[in-house]
């Protein structure tokens, strides 16, 4: 079942487009990951998730591989906050690949 708005702007139009299933995308989830022999754990919205699963189906490795991945290569620039990292990452994929 859509949810309908006036469409005003932009964000008006794109929540318009949604479903209400998908609201679950915006539920923050914690998952458990060890990086490099450390226990972390890494809280993203549930859309982040689901691409970075995506990317991984792709790219042919587990989701923990490129977590590590990213995350050596990410935290040259942005250290020590690889939710915000991944959350990048994965904007960038979907502006170049989708």
């Amino acid at each position: 079942m859509p949810i309908y708005l006036e469409a005003k702007n932009v964000l008006d139009h794109m929540f318009n487009a949604c479903l209400v299933d998908q609201i679950q995308d915006f539920i923050p989830e914690r998952r458990g990951f060890r990086i490099h022999g450390h226990s972390t754990s890494i809280r993203l919205e549930r859309v982040f998730w689901t691409v970075l699963d995506t990317m991984s189906e792709e790219l042919e490795m587990s989701l923990p591989e490129l977590i590590v991945q990213i995350h050596d290569q990410c935290l040259v620039s942005n250290d020590k906050n690889i939710a915000s990292c991944l959350r990048v990452i994965c904007i960038k994929y979907i502006n170049i690949y989708s």
